[in-house]
């Protein structure tokens, strides 16, 4: 069956089952959010407690505090009231296996899906490809812990950020289930 039925199938049954779902209120019950990363094995819910309507999950890849996180995050305390975020990077992220170099070549080499080998990620389709990769800030990480700690940093000195709100820094661990603190972005992101 192809993904698209699988996926319209999956919301049929869904539906049927919402019940009390439209009942929800639009700011996030817990009043709390996480920007994680969109990594598949990641699941919000289950490592951070949540029930629908309980926070609001901000997701890219690397779960980086790029410009349009942080415009998430200003929404998310200014119009529905959240008071307090986590940043959530997690351990075997695919952002510390290339560079913006190796992404930007990749790009202007083809525009198909790369492979990964033992000495990392390699073109294997036919061009045409584009340069335009090369001007993009891809927020690829070079070291886990402090990726977590720039990014709480980033977001702690962002002028549309009130002081007022804490910021936690954490790892999940994609091998144990377990999020580890980063006690430095922890530290940073402390309310003042």
């Amino acid at each position: 069956m192809p993904v698209l039925d699988e996926v319209v199938a999956a919301n049929t049954e869904y539906v049927r089952t919402f019940g009390a779902k439209s009942e929800l209120a639009l700011p996030p019950a817990r009043h709390f959010a996480i920007l994680t990363c969109m990594d598949a094995r990641l699941d919000p819910a289950g490592y951070a407690g949540l029930s629908e309507g309980d926070a609001h999950v901000i997701r890219n890849a690397g779960g980086r505090a790029s410009d349009d996180a942080i415009r998430s995050l200003v929404i998310s305390y200014k119009l529905l009231g959240t008071a307090e975020w986590f940043v959530v990077h997690h351990s075997d992220c695919g952002m510390e296996y290339f560079t913006d170099e190796v992404m930007g070549d990749l790009l202007e080499k083809s525009l198909e899906t790369a492979a990964i080998g033992a000495d990392g990620f390699y073109d294997v389709g036919t061009g045409p490809g584009s340069s335009a990769g090369k001007n993009v800030e891809w927020l690829t990480i070079s070291d886990r812990e402090q990726s977590v700690v720039d990014d709480v940093r980033r977001i702690r000195n962002h002028p549309l950020v009130p002081a007022r709100i804490p910021i936690y820094g954490y790892v999940y661990n994609v091998h144990t289930g377990g999020l580890e603190e980063v006690a430095e972005a922890t530290r940073v992101g402390r309310a003042g």
